[in-house]
């Protein structure tokens, strides 16, 4: 049988893709930040998942004004980087499995949630990123990787607690599927940022430890976050952090926080970051 062993959650921000491809990690401006996730490197290094589910959201690389939708999962054997305008990023490209994510997108359509299913596309920073601040720079990602991309950027964007639900569901669809292989899932994006406006450069360090806390002390208060809050606590862009729940849901009610780190700034946004060891 599957299992979901762990979840991670951490930022996204491209400018740590950046740090990372042209070898800037060690400068005075990058090392804190990045030392913050030398603990998850070894540890994944040790733990060697077979399938990595990372929730993303894509920054009009894939999806624009034409198409948008709530949730969708790639089914496809392979997605390549993205163009976001100043050429792909030099990473490997994301091998997928698609017998995992056809079961999981069969389950969630049984179990209610109209997913919308993506053989082919491009994928950006928002799941890049990720997989170069645990892994490195390796000539291969080490695991298989389903996205799983949720829409953020176009309001309404979903509910922290549809988010939970949609985890809850992914996670009974795993434990149906016969392999035995080790899966974890990522939530990704955020923490507190404003990218425009009169509050650019927003940060709540309080509002953004606290979630972080509550992720293991009081996940049931995580749900009931109204989009305003988000909105008026953490900018525009702090909405990102409902995909931390969808991480958080899929790994049931019991956890140990294995690691956690929270930096600022990076650009102009915080860097959160956190590992939860799903119990029985």
């Amino acid at each position: 049988m599957a299992r979901i062993t762990a979840g991670i959650g951490s930022s996204h921000i491209p400018l740590l893709g950046v740090a990372s491809d042209f070898d800037k990690t060690g400068e005075d401006y990058w090392r804190d930040c990045f030392a913050g996730y030398d603990w998850t490197k070894r540890w994944m290094a040790q733990q060697r998942p077979d399938v990595v589910i990372l929730v993303y959201n894509d920054h009009a690389s894939a999806f624009d004004m034409r198409f948008i939708p709530t949730f969708a999962i790639g089914c496809g054997e392979r997605f390549r980087p993205a163009d976001e305008g100043w050429g792909p990023r030099a990473v490997p490209d994301v091998i997928g499995h698609p017998d995992l994510a056809w079961h999981i997108a069969q389950c969630l359509v049984l179990d209610e949630f109209d997913m919308t299913i993506i053989n082919e596309m491009d994928v950006d920073h928002g799941l890049t990123v990720p997989l170069s601040m645990m892994f490195g720079k390796p000539d291969a990602w080490p695991c298989r990787i389903i996205p799983l991309a949720v829409n953020v950027v176009t309001y309404p964007p979903p509910t922290g607690n549809r988010c939970w639900l949609l985890g809850e569901a992914i996670a009974r669809a795993v434990e149906s599927f016969p392999e035995d292989i080790n899966v974890q899932i990522w939530g990704t994006g955020g923490m507190s940022h404003q990218l425009q406006g009169p509050r650019a450069g927003l940060i709540n360090k309080a509002w953004d430890n606290r979630f972080l806390d509550d992720l293991s002390a009081d996940p049931q208060r995580l749900r009931r976050i109204p989009h305003i809050e988000y909105l008026r606590e953490t900018g525009s862009e702090g909405i990102e952090m409902v995909m931390w729940l969808i991480m958080r849901g899929a790994l049931g009610p019991r956890v140990r926080q294995l690691h956690r780190h929270y930096h600022v700034p990076a650009s102009n946004t915080a860097v959160g970051h956190i590992v939860l060891e799903k119990l029985t």
